[in-house]
């Protein structure tokens, strides 16, 4: 029985990290392709659905624990739903923070070709699913493959950075629209992060090893 509901859970928790990842790149999409109304189902349509299955799953987490009494291994995967459903909830906070971005600066004339931002929100995106992935089959490879990859994401937040730093030194006027540029960055830095996050739970929850703060081994 309570396998069962487990199995149900679990695919209720796929559901809103596919949804997680569609409003990442709905976001993304608005802000390259300027579509107003694509920003605003983000912000409108798809958060308020990924704050209920949100809620939702963790009553059902809460339930579980309380009717079956879980032990061992069941207990775990249970700690670990309701975390990561609780880290996918603040990806669609940022997913949400990235489409207001957007809607401010889609009105205003581009600072620089939208090329590395692009190139980190797919890579986040990537990274949701594969540690979503990585928790259903317990693929402890899967979860240090996502680790490995925040470099990349990290690389290119620098990146960003740095050139609109150059920007705005240069010409005081693209200043505002930088900062928003930046704030895309970061909240699609912090949604890898997180995905960063549930991999190393993954591994200590297999492995009953802790990988935080340490260089990746063979």
């Amino acid at each position: 029985m309570l396998k069962g509901r487990l199995d149900d859970i679990k695919e209720k928790l796929m559901s809103s990290g596919s949804l997680v990842e569609g409003m990442i790149e709905k976001s993304i999409r608005g802000l390259v392709d300027r579509e107003k109304e694509v920003l605003l189902k983000v912000i409108h349509k798809d958060e308020p659905e990924e704050n209920e299955l949100e809620m939702e799953i963790e009553e059902t987490c809460i339930n579980l624990t309380a009717c079956y009494q879980p032990q061992a291994k069941d207990l775990r995967t249970i700690m670990m739903i309701s975390k990561i459903n609780n880290d996918l909830e603040r990806m669609g906070d940022e997913a949400v923070n990235i489409a207001e971005a957007a809607l401010f600066l889609i009105e205003r004339p581009e600072v620089k070709p939208l090329i590395d931002i692009p190139r980190m929100a797919q890579e986040a995106g990537r990274m949701v699913k594969d540690s979503l992935n990585s928790f259903l089959n317990e693929d402890t490879r899967l979860a240090r493959s996502v680790c490995e990859r925040d470099d990349i994401v990290d690389g290119l937040r620098d990146q960003i950075l740095r050139e609109l730093v150059t920007f705005m030194a240069s010409d005081p006027s693209t200043i505002e629209r930088s900062i928003h540029l930046i704030r895309i960055s970061r909240s699609l830095e912090r949604i890898a992060d997180l995905s960063t996050n549930i991999c190393e739970d993954i591994i200590y929850m297999v492995e009953a090893r802790t990988i935080k703060h340490r260089k990746f081994e063979d």
